[in-house]
């Protein structure tokens, strides 16, 4: 059974959220529409059974709204924090260190040279699926791997180094499945991913595939008419979400909280 929420981390956007990092060219984000966006994704989780934790803004890390990548919460092993790949972003994890602790107080975290974004880790039931990337470089990946492997856990690793039009792993899969994933077509034929069925995202529409099963529902990032038809036609119900100026900011819908 897919795994099911009760809790949610949120860290809503800091006033100097343009200045963060991003690969795209899609626009400076409005920050008050950013902040009216995460508060509808909040009111969406709410909704679907998660109680928040809504830690304070925090101007010193513009990316700091993106809580996904400072930690790996996997509800039944617990918790390890990252080590992020971006220089700027490395002082994110003491800021949620707190948070962590208070409900997994024997978190482990990535030392260096390790450097690890959560965002490229794709849990799929009993396997997960950790990208190397930009931002995850092999030792990361090893050491999550070794911890994963202590608490009975395979993990595979996926290069997307080469993939410009993806930042992290789950920019461009998701498991809404313990067998079914959500991917771009870059990555639907992967071999990593053969023993799964993919539901292939539209050309045009790749964004959408960061979508997030949240127990009984699907997130989706609005705008995207062919996912939302090919995911209410295998029977999800949606939660269709505004996402704009987080997608300038290379920011997608898992990035936006820690569930467990």
């Amino acid at each position: 059974m897919f795994a099911r929420f009760t809790k949610a981390i949120v860290r809503p956007p800091a006033r100097n959220f343009a200045d963060g990092l991003t690969t795209v060219k899609l626009g400076t984000p409005d920050v008050e529409l950013a902040l009216a966006q995460h508060a509808a994704y909040c009111g969406a989780l709410e909704r679907n059974g998660c109680a928040l934790t809504t830690l304070a803004t925090d101007d010193r890390y513009p990316d700091s709204t993106f809580v996904e990548d400072t930690a790996l919460i996997l509800p039944e092993l617990g918790a390890i924090l990252t080590r992020p790949g971006a220089e700027s972003r490395a002082g994110e994890v003491d800021a949620i260190r707190s948070a962590i602790h208070f409900y997994f107080a024997n978190a482990p975290q990535i030392e260096a040279p390790g450097t690890l974004d959560a965002g490229d880790v794709c849990e799929a039931g009993d396997h997960v699926f950790i990208g190397i990337s930009h931002r995850t470089n092999h030792e990361g990946a090893r050491q999550l791997s070794a911890w994963l492997l202590t608490n009975g856990v395979g993990a595979t690793h996926v290069d997307i180094r080469g993939m410009s039009e993806i930042l992290h792993l789950k920019s461009g899969v998701v498991a809404i499945e313990e067998s079914r994933l959500v991917a771009i077509r870059a990555l639907a034929s992967h071999p990593a991913f053969a023993d799964y069925e993919v539901l292939s995202v539209a050309e045009g529409e790749e964004y959408a595939a960061n979508c997030v099963r949240v127990n009984d529902v699907v997130f989706v990032a609005a705008g995207f008419p062919r996912t939302h038809e090919l995911l209410w036609a295998e029977g999800y119900a949606l939660e269709v979400l505004e996402m704009s100026e987080f997608a300038k900011m290379d920011g997608g819908l898992s990035c936006l909280s820690l569930r467990f």
